[in-house]
């Protein structure tokens, strides 16, 4: 009996210690043509560039194949189109119910198994000896018309409409063609006859296609002929489990959505970067999928499974609602810096400091005086579970207004740990050349490479703005003396010596011009009535007195002298 309990406390010991993902719950796939996950958008023969004919008219090429079993029908609606030069080839007998406006002139071959029908505009309908092999129809068309605009290729065409927008985009004049996603034209809409379903799909419970933060699991059978999968993720907070053959390469066009893991190579188009698969699983067997993934993520449930089948090798798989497969991004405010990467590039972000600690973000708005030193710091999300280094190759400012200047910003790299700042890089650089500018508000913009391991790749541009001032010119201060106790008594020694050789020099000029006595008469006389002022004009007194005064002079004086005690009494 206690034996049997120690076992039963054991069990129940094993149990509780036993890992969440070995005690979840997996699911039965069925043939489906409703997954509200997975996708598949073909990948065909085609291009898109920047031309336009010197009549300001774009150039589309469209090609079409039809299956044996599919109606051969299709609706071309051009009536809100762009002036377009539209070349139509057809791989078998078709019926075109047209409605095109006078700017869009269609071109189709001389011995064409096109049949427009519901012609408006007959003389916009053009026939000519053309090809009709992918490369040498393209060349044509470069002859005559001087290039082309977009070269697609669609199968089983139902319905194609003009958005009414320009049709061009950024790149080369030369159309290159190669596998692409033609429903990234967004000139364009296309719609196609619905295919067999390829998949087989199963969710463990009812999920929401609106939730994020999940796991998805997309298996490749053996027997089946994909090969090559390019993966686009349009939803957020996203774990991918990918299981196919050996020598499939599953190829991320925005890795930056997902985080991933697999039994094969994964390409990083972005680094042009080839990783190695991270486990080994030779089963395809729908529950040993789902276990793995679930112990690979170390999950306890997963949101949706998928396999996948397709008589092509290639193929575009997208992960998202089919109505809505664009990724909708948070519009950003003003003051957030953004970037300006080519689609599918890393987002980055450039965050701007006023100081080497990089504690205090300068926002965007706020002037910077030119003779200040200023911090960066790019920072990138991380792809999947590995990690990328961001390697700043070169910086420029560009000035806003009616005269551009473009210059080029000299800059230091700034140390930065792992630690502090992963999947980042930090810069600093001084604004002195633009103190001689009058332009305030520039763009700063960056190039960088993202690198893997000692691998690099293009990792686009990241820029943001900024508000340039003048340094602010103050007043010159006047210095400032300290006088110790040595100067205090060689100032008082001197204003002394100073005193004195100004006294002695007036007593000198005193003694040279002299004084005469009148002074003191006059001086005496200016006490008495009736007297003139001082300052009258003083008469000179003759050395030489007449007889009678100096008589009476003489009396006085002897008498005076004669006779003292009298004279004083």
């Amino acid at each position: 009996m206690e034996a049997h309990v120690a076992r039963l406390a054991l069990l129940v010991c094993i149990t509780l210690a036993a890992p969440a993902w070995s005690q979840a719950v997996t699911c039965d796939p069925t043939e489906s043509n409703d997954n509200p996950w997975v996708y598949v958008s073909e990948m065909l023969i085609g291009c898109w560039t920047s031309f336009i004919s010197e009549e300001k008219a774009e150039v589309h090429i469209l090609n079409l194949n039809f299956s044996a079993t599919d109606s051969k029908m299709f609706s071309l609606e051009m009536a809100n189109a762009k002036p377009m030069n539209l070349i139509l080839t057809s791989s078998a007998v078709a019926y075109v119910l047209q409605k095109i406006n006078t700017d869009v002139n269609i071109y189709v071959k001389n011995d064409s198994m096109l049949a427009l029908v519901g012609n408006q505009h007959h003389d916009h309908i053009h026939k000519a000896d053309f090809p009709t092999q992918e490369e040498e129809l393209v060349e044509w068309a470069r002859q005559r018309f001087g290039g082309v605009t977009s070269f697609t290729t669609i199968r089983n065409l139902k319905n194609i409409s003009s958005t009414g927008t320009q049709g061009t985009k950024a790149g080369s004049h030369h159309c290159v063609l190669q596998n692409e996603d033609a429903s990234e034209k967004h000139f364009m809409t296309f719609e196609t006859a619905t295919p067999a379903s390829p998949f087989k799909y199963c969710s463990p419970q009812p999920q929401n296609p609106g939730a994020e933060s999940n796991l998805h699991i997309i298996n490749i059978p053996e027997d089946a002929s994909i090969r090559n999968v390019s993966l686009r993720v349009d939803t957020k907070m996203t774990s991918l489990f990918l299981r196919g053959p050996q020598g499939t390469t599953w190829t991320f066009l925005n890795p930056q959505h997902a985080k991933f893991g697999s039994n094969n190579d994964i390409l990083l188009p972005t680094i042009t970067h080839r990783i190695q698969p991270l486990f080994t699983l030779d089963s395809d067997n729908a529950g040993d999928v789902q276990k793995k993934a679930l112990d690979h993520f170390k999950a306890s449930t997963f949101t949706s499974y998928t396999e996948l089948r397709s008589e092509d090798s290639m193929v575009l798989l997208v992960l998202g609602t089919k109505d809505n497969h664009e990724v909708t991004e948070p519009v950003p405010k003003p003051d957030v810096p953004i970037t300006t990467n080519a689609t599918h590039q890393m987002p980055l972000l450039m965050q701007l400091y006023t100081s080497p600690d990089y504690r205090s973000p300068l926002d965007p708005n706020t002037k910077v005086e030119s003779d200040k030193r200023i911090y960066a710091e790019i920072s990138g999300h991380t792809l999947g579970d590995i990690v990328l280094t961001i390697k700043v190759i070169n910086c420029f400012v560009h000035s806003k207004g009616l005269c551009s200047v473009v210059k080029e910003l000299p800059f230091i790299s700034e140390a930065c740990s792992l630690n502090s700042c992963p999947n980042s890089t930090r810069l600093s650089f001084s604004l002195d050349q633009l103190q001689e500018l009058t332009s305030t508000t520039w763009d700063l913009e960056c190039s960088v490479k993202l690198c893997y391991s000692e691998k690099c790749g293009d990792g686009g541009r990241v820029k943001r703005n900024l508000e340039v001032t003048q340094p602010s010119l103050q007043p010159p201060t006047p210095p400032c003396f300290d006088f110790g106790l040595p100067g205090v008594l060689g100032i008082a020694f001197g204003g002394f010596l100073i005193g004195v050789l100004l006294i002695g020099a007036l007593w000198f000029i005193k003694i040279k011009t002299g004084y005469p006595t009148g002074l003191d008469i006059s001086s005496t006389a200016g006490k008495l009535p009736g007297c003139p002022c001082s300052g009258a004009k003083r008469q000179p007194v003759s050395t030489n007195p007449s007889p009678s005064e100096n008589s009476s002079a003489n009396a006085s004086i002897g008498s005076t002298q004669s006779t003292p005690t009298s004279s004083m009494a």
